[in-house]
């Protein structure tokens, strides 16, 4: 058994690996000077497969795949993610990629613009998912400050025709038909930089991350640009549940693989501030889906620091629990969070970590 631990950073793909308990060894980077702004560790196939979104400074993003756990590297012949001519648009990054729970062989993927994407041959060649492109609400969508970026891939865990998204800052979307149709789902989530009144839109919110679990595939935790909360119905409705943190702001959430109560927050300061409250590492950590929090930073430096978690930098996973900062630590926990160990340093900017046991 060997604990594979991928970082994608702002210069480069890091990979990590433990076997017997042994610490973690970080190999030599691979893609150097290269963004990787997205990662997925696909075990559904006779052999592991890494996908990498990257993005070369010259010639644009693209999707890569290792089926030797990263020693090499391959490329479709054709670009895996192209806009049809129609939209008008030209790809500027891929936020995410998601092999699907329940269909072999199929990898979805975020991209920005916001869109979706679709690919059934493991994440080599991808296609535009037209129904959500063409929402009607799509020309009133509005960029987050990183981008109008689609960030977040949830695959219902055990109905294909189920599927939900969420852009940045245009709010989470929902498909009970494989994608052909889609709604806003947005109900409950506030949006305070709005007028009194209106803060409460159907689409519009700033939805920062969103995490499931596959033994409960209808409870949702969010990530909101203010706000932390919960749905337990695919995003019917969402309930606030971050009225116990010591600050609702942050980017990742992240559910403990075997708990489905148990999630996983980063808080910073404040949208004006995003630096981590009090000036420390600390995940926050709710055993009974948010309605209480503990702060678990055994391990980690006493601060100051100054360095966020972004999005999708933090994950919970067989291998453990595992957050990448913004000046290039990487820390994990093979106890649920209860105590941290120093797994590299001096890295590049990590803009995601993936973890898994193969």
């Amino acid at each position: 058994m060997e604990a594979l631990l991928a970082i994608g950073t702002r210069k480069g793909l890091f990979i990590a690996r433990s076997s017997g308990g042994r610490p973690f060894e970080v190999d030599p980077v691979r893609f150097s000077t290269v963004g990787v702004h997205s990662v997925a560790i696909d075990t559904r196939g006779p052999a592991p497969r890494l996908l990498a979104g990257i993005e070369y400074g010259h010639f644009g993003p693209s999707v890569m795949w290792s089926d030797d756990l990263g020693e090499t590297w391959q490329e479709a012949a054709t670009p895996p993610v192209a806009f049809p001519e129609r939209t008008g648009a030209s790809l500027a990054r891929v936020w995410q990629l998601q092999p699907s729970p329940t269909e072999p062989g199929v990898v979805w993927a975020g991209a920005e613009p916001a869109s979706l994407w679709r690919s059934e041959d493991r994440g080599e060649i991808y296609s535009l998912v037209e129904g959500l492109w063409d929402h009607p609400t799509r020309p009133q969508w509005q960029p987050g400050g990183g981008g109008l970026c689609l960030h977040t891939v949830i695959p219902h865990a055990t109905d294909p025709r189920r599927i939900a998204v969420a852009a940045s800052a245009v709010g989470f979307f929902r498909s009970s038909d494989g994608g052909a149709s889609w709604e806003p789902a947005n109900r409950n989530i506030r949006a305070p930089f709005l007028p009194e009144g209106a803060q409460y839109p159907e689409f519009g919110q700033c939805v920062h991350k969103v995490a499931h679990h596959p033994a409960r595939p209808d409870r949702l935790f969010l990530q909101h640009h203010f706000g932390v909360y919960r749905s337990d119905d695919f995003g019917g409705s969402w309930t606030d549940i971050g009225s116990e943190l010591p600050s609702d702001f942050g980017f990742p959430i992240t559910v403990h693989p075997a708990d489905p109560d148990t999630v996983y927050v980063f808080p910073l300061h404040a949208d004006m501030d995003r630096t981590p409250v009090g000036h420390r590492y600390n995940v926050f950590r709710s055993d009974d889906g948010g309605t209480g929090w503990k702060s678990l930073g055994a391990g980690l430096p006493e601060g100051p620091v100054h360095a966020a978690v972004l999005r999708d930098a933090l994950v919970a996973s067989d291998a453990g629990v595992f957050f990448g900062t913004r000046d290039g630590e990487v820390y994990g926990s093979e106890d649920d969070g209860l105590s941290w160990t120093l797994i590299a340093r001096h890295l590049p900017d990590v803009l995601t970590v993936r973890a898994a046991v193969l």
